[in-house]
C-alpha cells in the first residue's frame, strides 16, 4: 500500500497560542492592534513572530521593534515564548490523534500525519483534510494543509505550494512548480541558486545530479527527490504506535459519563478477541477520551502478567475512575474514545492445576492490578533478585504492576544444606561485642543488647570482597560466619576488615537472624 501523508502548517501558531489563551493583560487591545512577539537578539529587541495583521501592514520577522514601532506605533507586544509554543503544538498532536496514531512534529509551527488506511473511515482524503481544519480553525487556528505521498512532498506543498490533495504518483507533477525556497536550504544556498537562473524545482531536475550535488553538497540533492516524491523516508511518530487498538467515533459528542463503561466494556470485548486470535495478552492498557474542544485525557492501566479479560480490565477502570484527584470531565462531550494496547505478550490457554496454586496466583495477581491502579504503581513493590554476592545488594524491589515477566531467579540452596543467607537482615549491621580464640577466626561469644551469647558451634568464614567496579568509599571485606549459641538460636556475624591488612582491630557486626 502506498503511503499517504497530511502535513499540517500554522503560519501563525505562536501568535494564535495568544489569542486564544489571552495571555496579554487586560487593556491589551488583543482583539483591534497587531500583534508581535519580541525576543532579545543581539542586544536589541527584535519581531521573533507576527500575527496576520501585523505582516499585512508590512511587519516581518527578524526586524527591530524600534523599526516596526516607527512604522506602526499602536502595537501590542508580548515576549516570545518557544517552549510553550512547542507545548502547545504537542498538544494539537494529541486533537490530531483522534484521526490517526501516526502523528510527528514538523518544526517549526507544523505536523505530519501518516493517513495511510484510514482516510476512507472519513469520507476520503478530501474530507478527511476538511474536518482536522475545521476542528482546528474551531479553535482560532489558522492553518494550511496538504496531502502528497511522501512527508516532505507535503510538507513543501503545504507552506509554498496551494495544492490541497495531490493524487498517488502526481507528487513531481505537483512539486514541480515549486519555487527553490521549498528546499528551505540556507539563505546563502538559495540565493546562488537564484543568481544563477534557477527559479523553481522544475529548473533544478532539468539539471544533472551529480552537477547538483557537486555544488551545494548530496543533501540538497536528496531532499530534492523527497519533495518531487520519488523516495520516502517515513516519519516518527510522537507516540509510538500500539500492538493493538480499538476505538469508537460518536456523530454527537457524548456527554452522559454513566454509559463510558458499558462503551469501554464493548471495546475490551473487542480487543480480546484481536489478541485471542494472536494468542496474546495485554501488559499496558491506554485509553483516550477526546473532547469536542480538542482536549485530550488519557488513562494508563497496567498488569502484572499478560491479560485479555474484560471483567479484570474494567476493574482497574472503575479502581483508577475512583482515585481520579482531577475527574473525568466530558465539558461539551466526547467525541471519540480509543483503547490501545501498547504493550502485548504471549498468553497460552489458562489451565487450573489439581493442588488450585494456579487460581491463588491469579487471585494474588489480580490483587497486585487493583493495588497498583488504585494507589499508584511505585507504591506496590515486590522483591527481585539482583547479580551480586553483596548482602545489601543482593535484593532489591519493583514495582509489582508491570514488571518483566522474565526475571533473574533467586539462588537455590543445595539439597540437605542449610540455607546460607538468614531471612531477617538488619539495615545497617548491629555492632557487637566479641572474643575470638585468634584475631582471623571465629567468635568465642559475643554480646548483643545487653545479653552474652556462648557460640557452640560456627561455620565459615565465608569471604566477601568490596565490589571493586562500584564508584564510592572503600568498603572492608567482610568474613561472614554462621553461628549457633547454647540455646540453639542462629546468627550470621561479620568481621569487617582483614586483619593487619585492611584493620588492626577488626570490628564484629550481626548482620542477621536464621529462622
Amino acid at each position: 500500500m502506498q503511503r499517504r501523508y497530511l502535513a499540517l502548517w500554522f503560519p501563525f501558531l505562536a501568535s494564535d497560542r495568544l489569542h486564544r489563551q489571552r495571555a496579554l493583560p487586560p487593556g491589551a487591545g488583543l482583539d483591534e492592534r497587531p500583534l508581535v512577539l519580541v525576543e532579545k537578539e543581539g542586544g536589541a529587541l527584535r519581531l521573533a513572530d507576527c500575527d496576520r495583521r501585523a505582516v499585512a501592514l508590512g511587519l516581518t520577522r527578524g526586524l527591530t521593534l524600534a523599526d516596526a514601532r516607527a512604522r506602526i506605533p499602536d502595537l501590542a507586544i508580548a515576549e516570545a515564548d518557544p517552549a510553550a509554543d512547542a507545548r502547545f503544538l504537542e498538544r494539537l498532536a494529541g486533537l490530531c490523534d483522534r484521526f490517526t496514531p501516526l502523528v510527528a512534529l514538523d518544526p517549526p509551527h507544523g505536523l505530519v500525519l501518516d493517513i495511510s488506511g484510514c482516510a476512507h473511515l472519513f469520507g476520503g482524503e478530501a474530507a478527511l483534510r476538511q474536518e482536522i481544519g475545521i476542528r482546528l480553525r474551531r479553535l482560532g487556528l489558522q492553518l494550511r494543509a496538504s496531502i502528497a505521498g511522501t512527508p516532505e512532498a507535503a510538507r513543501a506543498l503545504a507552506r509554498f505550494g496551494d495544492c490541497a490533495v495531490s493524487p498517488p504518483g502526481g507528487d513531481t507533477e505537483r512539486t514541480r512548480l515549486l519555487p527553490v525556497a521549498a528546499l528551505e536550504a540556507p539563505p546563502e544556498v538559495i540565493l546562488a541558486l537564484s543568481r544563477a537562473g534557477l527559479k523553481t524545482l522544475a529548473d533544478l531536475t532539468a539539471r544533472p545530479s551529480g552537477t547538483l550535488s557537486a555544488r551545494f553538497g548530496e543533501a540538497l540533492a536528496r531532499r530534492l527527490q523527497r519533495i518531487l516524491g520519488h523516495e520516502d523516508i517515513r516519519i516518527t511518530p510522537l507516540r509510538p504506535p500500539p500492538d493493538c487498538m480499538v476505538e469508537r467515533h460518536f456523530p454527537e459528542p457524548l456527554q452522559d459519563t454513566d454509559g463510558l463503561e458499558a462503551i469501554l466494556r464493548h471495546l475490551l470485548d473487542e480487543a480480546a478477541r484481536i489478541l485471542d486470535q494472536r494468542g496474546e495478552g495485554g501488559r499496558a492498557f491506554e485509553i483516550s477520551f477526546f473532547r469536542s474542544d480538542g482536549a485530550v485525557r488519557r488513562m494508563s492501566l497496567e498488569t502484572g502478567r499478560p491479560s485479555r479479560d474484560p471483567a479484570a480490565i474494567l476493574r482497574l477502570y472503575r479502581e483508577r475512575i475512583d482515585t481520579l484527584a482531577d475527574p473525568l470531565d466530558p465539558g461539551f462531550g466526547f467525541d471519540a474514545i480509543r483503547l490501545a494496547v501498547p504493550v502485548c505478550e504471549p498468553l497460552g490457554t489458562p489451565q487450573a492445576s489439581l493442588d488450585g496454586r494456579a487460581v491463588e496466583e491469579e487471585a494474588v495477581a489480580d490483587l497486585v492490578d487493583r493495588l497498583g491502579a488504585r494507589f499508584g504503581r511505585d507504591r506496590v513493590l515486590r522483591f527481585v533478585a539482583r547479580n551480586s554476592h553483596h548482602p545489601e545488594r543482593e535484593a532489591g524491589m519493583v514495582p509489582a504492576v508491570g514488571a518483566p515477566s522474565e526475571m533473574q531467579p533467586w539462588p537455590e540452596p543445595e539439597a540437605g544444606e542449610p540455607p546460607a543467607r538468614p531471612l531477617q537482615l538488619f539495615e545497617p549491621p548491629q555492632p557487637v561485642e566479641t572474643l575470638a580464640e585468634v584475631p582471623d577466626g571465629p567468635p568465642l561469644r559475643f554480646r548483643w543488647r545487653r545479653v552474652l551469647h556462648e557460640i557452640a558451634r560456627a561455620e565459615g568464614p565465608e569471604r566477601i570482597a568490596p565490589e571493586w567496579w562500584r564508584d564510592g568509599p572503600d568498603e572492608p571485606t567482610r568474613d561472614y560466619y554462621r553461628v549457633e549459641d547454647a540455646q540453639g538460636r542462629r546468627f550470621w556475624l561479620f568481621r569487617a576488615g582483614l586483619y593487619d591488612r585492611e584493620s588492626v582491630q577488626p570490628r564484629w557486626f550481626l548482620h542477621g537472624l536464621f529462622a
